[in-house]
């Protein structure tokens, strides 16, 4: 399914929450269907829509970018699975 490959790019380097819907469609290339065909024809009007997004903060004021992870690797007793969690803050 042609543009599947690009929005892979998009959704690694620009757009991570598009993960979930990129991943699903992608499942679907060996025998797309129209369904799923128009599916990624709405993504990529979606990016087209929001191409001008971004974060921005005041230019007089400095600005920062502080960040926080805390993980717990194979913490659980019972089934020994891992968790995480993050935190990211951007300005005041």
């Amino acid at each position: 399914m042609p543009g599947v490959g690009s929005l892979m790019y998009c959704m690694i380097i620009t757009w991570a929450d598009m993960a979930h819907t990129v991943g699903f469609v992608s499942r679907f290339i060996h025998n797309p269907g129209r369904a799923r065909w128009n599916a990624v024809k709405h993504i990529f009007r979606c990016l087209v829509g929001t191409q001008d997004y971004g974060i921005t903060g005041a230019p007089d004021e400095p600005s920062s970018l502080i960040g926080y992870i805390d993980s717990d690797y194979g913490g659980r007793i019972d089934n020994r699975k891992s968790t995480s969690g993050y935190c990211f803050m951007f300005g005041h």
